[in-house]
C-alpha cells in the first residue's frame, strides 16, 4: 500500500520536530497513529468499531485544527515580538539620527564661533593689543569730558565684546563635543537594537514558516481522513483503490481550487490594472489607488499604532493586487503585530521594501523566496490596526524608514 506523504512527513520530520520544541510546542503531535485503509475497512464490518473509528477519526482532525490554531498563535506572538524590537529600533535610530544631525549643525556653530574670535583676536594684534588698544583711547587730544566718557564706554564694549566672543565659541565647541559624545551613545543602543530585532525577525521567521506547513499538512491529512469517514458510511465501495482513488480525486481539486485562486490574484479582478507595470529602472507600483497616509508624524493613531508613521497608505480597495515594487527575495512572510499580515523584501544595497494589512489567506508568497519585479505578492486587507482596506507601504536603507514618495517617485513609480 502506497504511504501517503503527509503521513511520511508527520513520522520523520525531525527539522520540524526541533523547530517545535524551539517555538516552545510542547508534545510531538507528529507521532500521532493515523488510521490506514485496512483499519477503515475492517471497521466498516461492525457497528460498535465503526463508531469508534468515527470518533477516532473526528478526534484526529480537531486535534489537527488544534495544532494550526497554537501554531498561529505562536507566529502571532513572535510577530508581535518582532514588531516590539523593530519599534525600539526605530526609535534609537530617530535620536540618533537627530543627535548627529543636531552634533553637526553645533559643529558647524562652533566653527563659525571659533573664525569670530580668530577674527577679533587678529583685529587686536594689529592694534597692538586690547590693553594698547584702550590706553589709546585715553592718550587721544581734546573732546573734554564728555568725550572721555564715550572713550571709556567703548572701552568697555569691546572687552565685553571679546570676552563674550570667546565664551561662544568654547561653549558651542562644549555642545559640539556633548552632542557628538551623545550620538555616538545613540548609534551604539541602536546596533544593539538592530541585532535584538534581527534575532526577533529569526524567531518570527521560523514561526511563520511551521504555522504554514502545520495548516498545510493539515489541509493534507483532512482530505484523507474526512474520505475516511465518508467510507466509514459508504456502502457502495468495497476496495481501498476505490476509497484511495476519491482521496486523489479530492486532492485534485483542492490543487486546481488553488491554481484557480492564483490564477484570479494574477488577472487582478479587484481593480484597474495600473499596478504591476515596470518603469524603465524596473520599479513597480505596489497597489493601485490615492494616497490616504504620508510618512512623518501623525497623531491620533488606532490603539498600539506608532506615532511616527514610517510609510505610505495606499486606499486600494479590498482585495485587490499587491505588487512586489521591484526584484529581490522575501524576507518575511507572516504576522506582524499591529501591522497585520505582512510582507517584507530585501532587494540588495540595503534596500528593503514592507507591506501592511494584507489580507487574511491572501499572502502568496513565503520566507525565502525570490520575486520579480511587479509580481503579485499578496492581496489589500485590513488587518492589523487598520480602519480599511488600504496597503502601507514602507522602503528602508540600511533599516532606517524614509519617505517612500521622493524615493517611489525617483525611480519612475511615483506613488498614487
Amino acid at each position: 500500500m502506497r504511504i501517503p506523504a503527509f503521513l511520511r512527513r508527520f513520522v520523520a520530520a525531525v527539522a520540524v520536530l526541533v523547530a517545535a520544541v524551539v517555538l516552545g510546542i510542547a508534545s510531538p503531535a507528529w507521532a500521532v497513529e493515523y488510521p490506514s485503509w485496512s483499519d477503515v475497512l475492517a471497521a466498516r464490518e461492525n457497528e460498535q468499531a465503526k463508531q469508534a473509528e468515527i470518533a477516532r477519526i473526528q478526534g484526529l482532525i480537531a486535534a489537527a485544527q488544534a495544532r494550526v490554531e497554537q501554531t498561529q498563535a505562536i507566529a502571532e506572538e513572535r510577530g508581535a515580538e518582532y514588531q516590539v524590537a523593530q519599534n525600539a529600533f526605530d526609535a534609537a535610530d530617530f535620536r540618533a539620527n537627530n543627535l548627529q544631525t543636531q552634533a553637526e549643525q553645533s559643529k558647524a556653530d562652533a566653527e563659525a564661533a571659533n573664525a569670530r574670535a580668530g577674527l577679533l583676536a587678529a583685529q587686536l594684534y594689529r592694534s597692538g593689543g586690547s590693553a594698547e588698544l584702550t590706553a589709546g583711547m585715553f592718550l587721544e587730544d581734546g573732546g573734554g569730558a564728555d568725550e572721555l566718557l564715550a572713550r571709556l564706554g567703548s572701552a568697555s564694549k569691546l572687552a565685553q565684546i571679546n570676552d563674550g566672543v570667546y565664551a561662544n565659541a568654547l561653549a558651542a565647541q562644549n555642545t559640539a563635543q556633548s552632542l557628538t559624545d551623545q550620538a555616538a551613545v545613540a548609534r551604539d543602543e541602536r546596533e544593539k537594537l538592530r541585532v535584538e530585532a534581527e534575532q526577533k525577525l529569526q524567531e518570527a521567521i521560523a514561526a511563520s514558516e511551521a504555522a504554514q506547513q502545520e495548516l498545510a499538512d493539515q489541509q493534507e491529512l483532512n482530505i484523507v481522513l474526512e474520505q475516511q469517514l465518508a467510507a466509514l458510511q459508504d456502502v457502495t465501495a468495497k476496495t481501498t483503490a476505490e476509497y484511495e482513488a476519491g482521496v486523489e480525486a479530492k486532492r485534485k481539486a483542492a490543487e486546481a481550487a488553488a491554481a484557480a485562486a492564483r490564477a484570479a490574484a494574477a488577472a487582478n479582478a479587484g481593480g484597474p490594472r495600473d499596478g504591476g507595470q515596470l518603469s524603465s529602472q524596473g520599479w513597480a507600483k505596489p497597489a493601485y489607488g490615492w494616497i490616504s497616509g504620508t510618512y512623518g508624524y501623525r497623531p491620533g493613531q488606532p490603539a498600539g499604532a506608532n506615532l511616527i508613521h514610517r510609510g505610505t497608505d495606499i486606499a486600494a480597495s479590498c482585495g485587490s493586487n499587491i505588487y512586489a515594487a521591484t526584484s529581490g527575495t522575501v524576507k518575511y512572510a507572516g504576522p506582524l503585530g499591529t501591522y497585520g499580515n505582512w510582507v517584507e523584501i530585501s532587494h540588495g544595497d540595503g534596500v528593503t521594501t514592507g507591506y501592511a494589512h494584507i489580507r487574511d489567506g491572501a499572502t502568496y508568497v513565503r520566507s525565502g523566496q525570490r520575486v520579480d519585479a511587479g509580481e503579485v505578492i499578496a492581496a489589500v486587507g485590513s488587518t492589523g490596526a487598520s480602519t480599511g482596506c488600504h496597503l502601507h507601504f514602507e522602503v528602508r536603507i540600511n533599516g532606517s524608514a524614509i519617505d517612500a514618495q521622493p524615493f517611489m517617485r525617483d525611480r519612475g513609480a511615483a506613488l498614487g
